[in-house]
This record gives structure tokens, C-alpha cells and sequence, in this order.
């Protein structure tokens, strides 16, 4: 079997949420980069916009059906 980049896309999908649920609270971009995301996933700065930018429930949901 193959790799696959499921475990990237569920530690995407995790920070996109964490994202979300922060600036619903209304904190920063930076704020929430810096006090939240880079101590618990040791990701860069730019990473994270990465991250932020890619649909990855979408690219989840295709690799599920692929499987099935």
C-alpha cells in the first residue's frame, strides 16, 4: 500500500477548525498562529497560510471515496 496524505489533511482540516472557531471569538490571524497553532504543530508562519488556503475536506472526501 501506497502512502497518502490522509494524515496531513486531518491535521489541515484540525487547524482550519481551530482557525474558525478562534476568529469567531474575534482574535487575529497572527494571534491565533502564534499562541495556538505553532506550539502544539511546530508549523511555519507560512505553512499555515498554506494550510488555510487549501480545501481539504474536499480532497478528504475524495480520497474517501477512492478507498470505499
Amino acid at each position: 500500500m501506497g502512502y497518502n496524505n490522509r494524515f496531513l489533511l486531518e491535521k489541515i482540516v484540525t487547524i482550519q477548525n481551530i482557525t474558525l472557531a478562534e476568529k469567531k471569538k474575534g482574535k487575529t490571524q497572527l494571534y491565533i498562529y502564534e499562541n495556538i497553532i505553532r506550539p502544539s504543530f511546530f508549523i511555519s508562519y507560512s505553512s499555515y497560510n498554506k494550510y488555510l488556503a487549501r480545501n481539504a475536506r474536499r480532497e478528504l472526501k475524495e480520497l474517501n471515496k477512492g478507498t470505499k
